[in-house]
C-alpha cells in the first residue's frame, strides 16, 4: 500500500513538471514573434526607440514587442 502511494505521488509530480515545462514553452512561443511598424500602429500601439536596442511597439495592453 505504501509503495502504491509513493508511485502515485511520483507520477503526479512528473506529470505536473511536464505540464509546467510545456506551459513555459507555449508562453515563450506566444510572446516572441516580432511585428512591423504598420502592424503596431494598426493594433493601437506606439512605436518607441530604445537606445542600443532598436525599436519596440508598446501595445495598449501593457506589453511590448520588438519591431522587425
Amino acid at each position: 500500500m505504501r509503495m502504491r502511494r509513493i508511485l502515485g505521488l511520483a507520477l503526479a509530480a512528473a506529470s505536473l513538471a511536464g505540464m509546467s515545462a510545456f506551459g513555459a514553452v507555449r508562453a515563450e512561443a506566444a510572446s516572441s514573434p516580432n511585428i512591423t511598424r504598420d502592424e503596431c500602429t494598426a493594433a493601437g500601439g506606439q512605436v518607441t526607440a530604445r537606445p542600443y536596442a532598436g525599436y519596440t511597439c508598446a501595445l495598449p495592453d501593457g506589453t511590448s514587442q520588438p519591431i522587425t
